[in-house]
């Protein structure tokens, strides 16, 4: 009997002693409250979207082209201190928003694929082209106008065209390290694309260097700096585009002559909601 029981508590201190290790296993195991469930991922990114800063937000592809006409109208009439008439709302479609494809990144990468689906089977003839067309090419007409908050953004999204400005180069329309006459000498080529800030952009139309017979698309660029800055906030920029867009472009749209891409983040749709009834009222 004494070597039973000695043989039995022998065999209890060995179970005793095994079962931290059978245990140690389990307890390495990721928790289950920690656990990423199926799409808990985007909704991680979207709470730090609404807690961070202007960079990461949702792209303006999220909002439809209702929605983006509606940011865009109120960014006017609140920057520019007026009313739109009932008579201009009306006159203000949703066609005049170029929706961009939503299976495409909106960054200077994409920036040629976007225009290429925007002109559909005419792009090569319209965006690569570099012939002169007399009474229907005119020189220093662009049919794209990418407008930036800085001269680097331009640079930037004009590198993103490289694919389509092989035979037609792309002007760059800025102050920086470049001056007038240069640019003058340029405009009288052919040209498809042309980028660049505001305040230049508006100088060489006003001296009848940059024409807009062929201006089909104006490409805002939403990006937002460093400093949480964009065309649309950046204060002496901001100002210069509504000069420059009040000038030359918003009686385009009232005609239906052009379309505007916002290319980049923008506030997320559901800051849209209501806004283009409120303005309508």
């Amino acid at each position: 009997m004494g070597s039973l029981d000695a043989e039995k508590l022998s065999k209890k201190k060995a179970s005793l002693k095994a079962k931290p290790k059978s245990v140690a296993p389990k307890a390495a195991a990721i928790p289950t409250k920690y656990k990423k469930k199926k799409g808990q991922k985007n909704t991680t990114r979207k709470a730090k979207n609404e807690n961070g800063n202007d960079e990461v937000q949702a792209p303006s592809a999220s909002a439809s082209a209702s929605e983006q006409l509606s940011f865009f109208l109120n960014e006017f009439q609140s920057a520019n201190g007026i009313q739109l008439s009932s008579l201009e709302l009306e006159s203000i479609k949703e066609s005049s928003i170029l929706e961009l494809s939503r299976s495409l990144d909106q960054d200077s990468k994409s920036l040629g694929m976007h225009m290429k689906a925007a002109f559909g089977s005419l792009w090569k003839e319209v965006l690569t082209e570099g012939q002169l067309l007399e009474g229907k090419i005119d020189p220093g007409s662009p049919a794209v106008l990418i407008i930036s908050s800085s001269a680097l953004r331009s640079i930037e999204l004009l590198k993103g065209l490289r694919s389509l400005t092989k035979e037609c180069h792309a002007v760059k329309l800025f102050s920086k390290h470049m001056k007038v006459e240069e640019q003058v000498s340029l405009l009288k080529n052919r040209v498809n694309f042309a980028g660049g800030t505001p305040s230049r952009i508006k100088k060489l139309i006003d001296i009848e260097a940059l024409g807009l017979s062929r201006l089909s698309v104006i490409v805002l660029d939403m990006h937002t700096d460093v400093k949480g800055y964009s065309l649309f906030t950046l204060p002496q920029v901001r100002d210069e585009f509504w000069d420059l867009y009040k000038t030359y472009f918003h009686h385009r749209l009232l005609q239906r002559d052009l379309r505007i891409s916002l290319y980049g983040p923008i506030p997320n749709g559901n800051e849209f909601k209501g806004r283009r009834k409120n303005l309508e009222e």
